[in-house]
């Protein structure tokens, strides 16, 4: 047996990645344990997971491969410090404490919080994006691209991956990057960068495209070759202070937006605007790697992949015949992705294919047994029903039909940044105000945000138009059934789906089915069960805080049935309001 264990840390996202003989075992974001949202810290609890997972010691570790070379990325910042000299000298003063405590010292720190002894080996930062979507894809050969803020020094990459290979053919390095664009209107709009690119996605639809020209014209210059050149005067993260400037907010004509301001037009049309360039983006980005590659297959990664709304854009366009994206695109998926480059780049093993339905590349987390679930339930003192798959599925979708929230929680977390079903808030689509209701008074968020339909994978023609097998929510369809499911569907007219099969989630799938017969409709509300600023539920214990801590309805835990209503004197464990930092 040969084990691999990968790694990312220390910037956002830390995870952890266990691979036997080139098989994913296990994957888990150290947030899920820590309950810290996008947790950069050494992913301690996490790879203990993954060792338990694969019930093994940390001696049976062969190789740890993590996910970038510190002292390349080092390099970086020193030579952009340099060259803005005297106004970098506040961030090297800032940055310098934590790159000679921890990030130069990376072997060191493995060895000693682990205890391990073996080799510590390094991938680059875009060579673990490429090889976490290519090893992880279908293909036998493919390209790749990968697009992010920034690696060590590459922002966005084109590579080809064959076989057992993944090999970088053509980058573009920082500070020209397509990903540091996208946050620097992220935070213009009021969000928080590293969290919420996937609010200014959600706003786009709100606007229209308005300030495009002004874009190009201003702040970048995009070749046909897809090289991008952004106008530095505008921006300041090459100065290490905030992403954006005075002369950036004076282009737009506005200052950024505070977080506690209210949504005006104008946001919502400049984040049009910046979707609208996103997608021209990549469009030409991918047309260009056609050209060079010749190949009829595509892989995407780095955070710029997780743009939904863009990859729905790109299927449209049929540049390449096929297209994957891998599931966790982000920094946390390069652990998955450093794993890969340890097996087959170090190692050179032969290819292992790996099966593509969700519980081979998604439900790789912690699970529960329904006596660990039950032991929770009696020391906290819950009341509860044990009912059998049949009996849950029939209660819960009535109560679905009757408009009550259901917090969801089945099997093996999921990894990436997506609930797919085992740790998920559903809900009735039927209703108009549902969507409103879920994000207020249940997620605690901003109303303008879009919840993600899942439906079954037979129907999902029925319903999606032109729609495919999407079982990660990593593309938007059309919809002409707006009338009938109104909150799952976006103001632009699209939702991002999840097709679900029955031999990928059996009990979920049966309760959509339930659902079905009794309301004619094969699809759910499904959104990640979790409020504003905190990560995704990972323990039953974190569930039922969750669920006593919201207006939720009813929680399902395995086969256990806890109604709100049977529980109002529960303990301060868990009715005490834990605050979150805001994304």
């Amino acid at each position: 047996m040969s084990y691999i264990l990968g790694i990312s840390a220390f910037y956002h996202d830390s995870a952890a990645c266990l691979l036997k003989n080139g098989k994913i075992i296990a994957a888990a974001q150290e947030e899920r344990f820590t309950r810290k949202k996008h947790d950069p810290s050494f992913p301690k609890k996490a790879i203990e997971f993954c060792l338990k997972e694969g019930g093994i010691d940390i001696e049976w570790i062969e190789v740890i491969v993590f996910y970038e070379k510190p002292f390349l990325k080092f390099d970086r910042i020193i030579n952009s410090i340099q060259a803005n000299t005297p106004f970098g000298f506040s961030f090297f003063r800032k940055s310098i404490k934590s790159w000679t405590k921890t990030k130069l010292w990376i072997p060191a720190i493995i060895k000693k919080e682990l205890a391990f002894t073996g080799n510590v080996l390094f991938s680059e930062h875009h060579e673990a994006h490429a090889a976490g979507a290519f090893f992880s894809s279908p293909f036998s050969e493919s390209a790749i691209v990968t697009i992010d803020g920034v690696g060590e020094k590459a922002c966005t990459t084109i590579g080809v991956g064959n076989n057992n290979e993944v090999k970088i053919i053509k980058e573009q390095h920082y500070p020209h990057s397509f990903g540091l664009l996208y946050s620097a209107f992220t935070q213009y709009c009021g969000f928080k960068i590293n969290s919420g690119e996937y609010k200014l996605m959600g706003l786009a639809p709100y606007g229209k495209p308005i300030y495009k020209e002004l874009i190009l014209k201003h702040f970048v210059t995009i070749t046909d070759q897809a090289e991008i050149h952004l106008d530095l005067k505008y921006f300041s993260f090459d100065k290490g202070k905030t992403t954006i400037n005075k002369a950036f907010c004076d282009v737009l004509g506005q200052l950024a937006r505070k977080p506690s301001e209210e949504m005006t037009s104008f946001y919502c049309d400049v984040a049009s605007s910046i979707q609208s360039v996103t997608e021209d983006f990549l469009v030409k980005l991918l047309r260009y790697t056609k050209k060079i590659t010749k190949s009829d297959n595509v892989c995407l990664s780095g955070g710029v992949a997780l743009n939904c709304k863009a990859n729905g854009e790109l299927l449209t366009k049929d540049i390449f015949k096929n297209i994957w994206v891998q599931p966790a695109a982000g920094d946390g998926g390069g652990a998955m992705g450093a794993a890969f480059v340890g097996w087959y780049h170090y190692l050179k093993n032969e290819r292992t294919y790996i099966d593509n339905r969700l519980p081979e590349q998604a439900y790789l987390g912690i699970g529960y047994s329904n006596d660990a679930i039950e032991a929770v339930l009696k020391e906290h003192q819950i009341d509860y029903s044990l009912v059998n798959d049949k009996e849950l599925c029939e209660e819960v979708s009535d109560q679905l039909k009757d408009k009550k929230i259901i917090g969801w929680f089945q099997g093996k977390m999921e990894f990436g940044p997506r609930a797919l079903g085992n740790r998920s808030i559903l809900a009735s689509p039927l209703y108009s105000d549902m969507k409103k209701h879920v994000n207020m008074r249940i997620k605690k968020r901003e109303g303008f945000r879009p919840f993600a339909p899942i439906v079954l994978e037979e129907k999902a023609k029925d319903w999606f138009l032109d729609s495919i097998s999407s079982k990660y929510m990593l593309f938007t369809f059309r919809s002409d059934k707006k009338e009938k499911i109104p909150s799952c569907i976006h103001e632009d007219g699209t939702a991002r789906v999840q097709t679900l099969s029955s031999e990928e989630n059996p009990l979920l799938h049966q309760l959509i089915s339930s659902f079905e017969d009794k309301t004619s409709c094969p699809v759910l509300i499904n959104t990640s069960f979790n409020v504003r600023g905190e990560p995704i539920v990972a323990s039953p214990l974190d569930a039922l805080r969750c669920f006593f801590q919201t207006e939720m309805d009813i929680l399902v835990l395995g086969n256990y049935i806890i109604y709100k209503e049977r529980n109002r004197n529960v303990s301060e464990t868990l009715s005490k309001q834990i605050q979150y930092e805001l994304d």
